[in-house]
């Protein structure tokens, strides 16, 4: 069979590189993304005993790091000046080693110019934010005089005398202070300005009309300005205790209406100037973020390349003479060709006279596994890896799964009208799909259907195939080719006459009487049914059957036709005589047997003797039992059918000791043959009957070509007890898969009578009001039957049915011959690093 059907042919190689060609040739190796490094370095004792790991790299690596973080300072920098990021989809090449020198130079004085202005702009909006909370504190305050009684009491400092004090005359002063505080902390200062001075102390506070800017974090801050009046320096120490505590900021604010005016203007001066030199400097800002903006892809692109280079340079082992890197990779056969172009193109780059040299090793070691894949047959592929990574060489489902996912997927999805609304999805995934991929959503859940666009586009095309065949439309029965059923004979056959038609709600067609059924319907189900009570029996009945035939040949047969490929494949006839062929009798003479008697049954009854047919589910019961005494069971057919099922029931039971007993003897049976004719050298003389140098040869052969010698040693119990889970799981399998198949009819009867149950109870509600108003109502209620077919039908129906067509393929499929014990092959790509499936 092709590479279509198996994982590549790998060889492990050895890469012998120059010093000065290797960041070159492994630079070429990543674009061409074909190769898988392995880590060959090892330690090397120094003197003093210590030992220190051959990473030479381990300095490039940290300029590396050293640049990303610098770039990444600068993206946030741009995204946060809202300046998009220019991508013009350029893939620059590689810098050389020796220009790190200008990348360094350059990234350095861009970072150390952006922290500077950033760090000017900081001082500067703080200086701002202060101008602003003493211009509204000195306009604040000025109003609250202006709002006094009797402003020249305190605007004057004017005495005051106390009670207590009155008859001596003692002047008091009355000070304040006056600052700007967080809106939210204004309830708690209050009440602790209350409690700490006792309630002697006055508070004014209002609410500043526009939210300034925080300097560090760039966020609206809403502030209060507030003025406390006090007596006294004692509380005055409080007072500012508390403030400083609540981190609110004091601002002098003079006493006098003259001062505070002329204070007011210098401080409104100083703000224009300030507010110049901040929108100057940030001018110049936006210019060099918009210059960044430009090239910072490509700088990501190159910075993320040199290290991935470096890691792998790591991964090499350093020759003696410290000229010369040597490597081991795997690789495709088939690509050698394409990977000694690019080392001969790496080392032309390099300026290097010294070609380097890819030496093919043998290897016992189990290569990667690496399937081929494009956009449209990813998908699938994605869908078996999911279920286990191949082993090496051993055959690929993917191909298959590409016609029986989609289709078992349309089997329970099958409806005409949705299978539409799903392919013109697909379509539109398929036809923008250079655009959708231009756009680089971060969305994870568009992104993973957007992966799968050629799985649904299947789906809908397979799905309107089958809507077809079940003549299933939007849960209503599409009239191609009018119908196979008459009901003119019926009314001079049955004597039907208007009174009976009206006396009657329900009536049954004869299909025995001539003219009434005129053959079987050109394609998919007759229309008549949808409009028959025995819609569901009918096509139950009918969907049943064909599922079981599906089930049975399609996927039981199919996979054991894998397993024997794999079986000649990897030259295993023990497995084919011991393992695929009794399987494949079992198979055969039960269900294979139970498929005949389906075909045979449709096409051996018609319309008049279809009342007489035998039930096949008892018909079958009875087989395994060899109960032929039922009289209310006929045979299905004439001739020695009691004869042959009990011979096919005889020949299946064989068959199970044939799996069960057969192989483990056989295995135990070589390994003692082998175990006998052992040689013993004395002196390099043979003692003994044993085999020569080329019977070992054969022998040896042999032990690869069976299971038997895997191991060192044999052990019969282990053999037993592997061989009896694997029969078992084969036979109850061959049972349990088979009815697992009725999942089919489940899922294709639940979403057929989801969608009838959704025209019913909506879609009648706008047909029933025969007015004008039922014409706008029909608007609002298509609205809605068509959000809940999408919501329901399309995607909650649809996600069921794609989870039960991978439980298929997973259980009942792939299980009976696909190991999935293999590893991926991951090559060294940059196109995988850049995308982010691989770290560096």
């Amino acid at each position: 069979m092709g590479e279509l059907f198996r994982s590549e042919e790998m060889t492990l190689a050895q890469l012998f590189l120059q010093s000065e060609a290797a960041y070159c040739c492994v630079s070429e190796l990543g674009e061409i993304g074909m190769v898988q490094f392995r880590d060959v370095s090892h330690c090397t004792p120094l003197a003093g005993g210590l030992r220190l790991l051959q990473r030479a790299q381990y300095e490039n690596i940290r300029t590396c790091d050293e640049f990303s973080l610098a770039l990444r300072f600068v993206e946030k920098e741009i995204k946060k000046a809202n300046i998009p990021i220019l991508d013009t989809g350029e893939n620059p090449e590689v810098p050389f080693p020796r220009d790190m020198i200008d990348l360094e130079a350059t990234f350095e004085k861009l970072e150390n110019e952006l922290k500077e202005i950033n760090t000017n702009q900081e001082a500067l909006k703080r200086n701002f934010l202060e101008l602003m909370e003493l211009k509204y504190i000195l306009r604040k305050t000025q109003q609250f005089f202006d709002e006094m009684a009797d402003p020249e009491l305190l605007e004057e400092s004017s005495t005051l005398l106390e009670p207590s004090e009155a008859g001596r005359g003692a002047p008091l002063r009355l000070g304040f202070v006056a600052g700007v505080i967080h809106r939210e902390r204004i309830p708690l200062f209050e009440r602790m300005l209350w409690r700490v001075c006792r309630g002697n102390v006055f508070l004014r506070q209002v609410e500043m009309d526009d939210p300034l800017e925080d300097p560090v974090t760039g966020a609206q801050v809403h502030k209060s300005v507030f003025i406390i009046f006090f007596q006294g320096d004692q509380l005055k120490n409080r007072v500012k205790k508390i403030c400083e505590g609540f981190r609110a900021t004091l601002y002098p604010c003079p006493e006098t209406p003259q001062e505070r005016k002329e204070m007011a203007g210098g401080v409104n001066t100083r703000i224009e100037d300030l507010q110049m030199v901040i929108n100057i400097q940030q001018s110049h800002l936006y210019r060099i973020l918009q210059a960044a903006a430009k090239n910072i892809r490509v700088w990501f692109i190159k910075v993320r390349k040199m290290k991935a280079i470096y890691h792998t340079l790591n991964l090499c082992n350093i020759d003696v003479t410290q000229k010369c890197l040597i490597a081991e990779v795997w690789c495709p056969v088939t690509d050698l060709d394409s990977i000694q172009f690019a080392l001969r193109r790496g080392t032309e780059r390099s300026g290097s006279t010294v070609p380097s040299i890819l030496n093919r090793m043998q290897t016992k070691q189990t290569p990667p596994t690496y399937n081929k894949t494009n956009k449209f047959t990813s998908g699938f592929q994605n869908i078996v890896d999911a279920y286990g990574i191949g082993t090496y060489r051993e055959i690929n489902p993917a191909p298959y799964t590409i016609i029986t996912f989609p289709f078992l997927f349309a089997v329970m999805f099958g409806d005409f009208g949705h299978g539409i609304v799903l392919t013109m999805f697909a379509l539109w995934l398929v036809i923008r799909e250079s655009r959708i991929l231009s756009q680089k959503s971060d969305n994870e859940m568009f992104n993973t259907v957007f992966s799968g666009r050629y799985i649904i586009l299947l789906m809908g095309i397979f799905s309107i195939y089958t809507g077809l065949i079940y003549n299933d439309c939007f849960s209503k029965a599409l009239n191609f080719f009018g119908s196979s059923w008459s009901v003119r004979p019926m009314f001079t056959k049955e004597n039907w006459t208007e009174e009976v038609l009206h006396s009657h709600a329900l009536l049954q067609v004869n299909p025995a009487v001539p003219g009434v059924f005129n053959g079987p319907y050109p394609f998919g189900i007759d229309p008549v049914w949808g409009s028959s009570l025995k819609d569901c029996c009918y096509t139950s009945s009918l969907v049943t059957k064909i599922f079981i035939v599906l089930g049975i040949y399609v996927m039981g047969l199919l996979m054991l036709l894998m397993s024997l490929f794999d079986y000649n494949y990897f030259k295993k006839p023990l497995n084919i005589y011991l393992g695929f062929i009794p399987e494949f009798i079992f198979m055969v003479t039960l269900f294979g047997y139970l498929v005949i008697l389906i075909l045979y049954k449709w096409c051996a009854y018609d319309a008049v003797t279809s009342k007489d047919a035998p039930s096949l589910l008892i018909h079958f019961i009875n087989m395994f039992l060899f109960n032929y005494s039922d009289s209310s069971n006929r045979m299905l057919y004439r001739g020695q059918q009691q004869g042959l099922q009990s011979f096919l029931v005889v020949v299946a039971l064989l068959c199970v000791p044939w799996m069960l007993v057969a192989k483990p003897l056989v295995l135990r049976h070589q390994y003692l043959r082998k175990k006998h004719l052992g040689t013993h050298n004395f002196g390099g003389i043979r003692v003994g009957n044993g085999p020569t140098e080329e019977d070992a040869e054969i022998i040896q052969h042999d032990q690869l070509s069976t299971h038997s010698e895997d191991a060192d040693e044999f052990d019969f119990a282990d053999t037993i007890v592997h061989q009896s889970i694997h029969t078992i799981e084969y036979c109850l399998g061959c049972i349990s898969n088979t009815a697992s198949y009725l999942r089919l009819w489940a899922l294709s009867l639940a979403h057929a009578q989801l969608s009838e149950v959704l025209w019913t109870m909506v879609m009648h509600i706008g047909f029933n009001v025969k007015n004008l108003g039922g014409s706008l109502l029909l608007v609002v209620i298509f609205a809605a039957f068509a959000t809940l077919t999408v919501t329901i039908l399309l995607i909650m129906e649809g996600l069921s049915a794609f989870l039960h067509a991978l439980r298929l393929h997973w259980v009942e499929f792939q299980n009976k011959f696909y190991s999935g014990l293999g590893f991926k092959f991951i090559p060294f790509s940059f196109e995988s690093i850049l995308e982010g499936k691989f770290d560096d």
